[in-house]
């Protein structure tokens, strides 16, 4: 579950700096606004699938602390990318159960 959440992590992290760096100075500067339409589709649905992967890991796999601030990450700018550093380091891991 992991790899899938940072890889669209990543595809999400880097849809919003194309939507705010590329997208935005074409419509605003060159008048061209087909590209935020694009692009901002393809962002808001990544949102989406970031988002829903947290809601079906917790409780599975991070604790509900992971929701919270990966929600957060997903609304701050490059904050999937600092947020799968935590989530790696298993700050968010839920306790194995112990056998005896």
């Amino acid at each position: 579950m992991k790899p899938l959440l940072a890889f669209v992590g990543y595809l999400e992290g880097f849809s919003f700096l194309i939507l705010m760096f590329y997208a935005m100075p074409m419509k605003y500067f060159a008048g061209e606004p087909e590209m935020v339409s694009l692009f901002g589709a393809v962002h808001g649905g990544l949102f989406t699938v970031y988002v829903g992967l947290l809601f079906i890991g917790v409780g599975r796999h991070w604790t509900i602390t992971a929701l919270i601030h990966g929600f957060i990450a997903a609304v701050v700018p490059a904050g999937p990318f600092l947020f799968e550093g935590m989530l790696i380091s298993g700050e968010y891991d839920l306790d194995a159960p112990s056998v005896d």
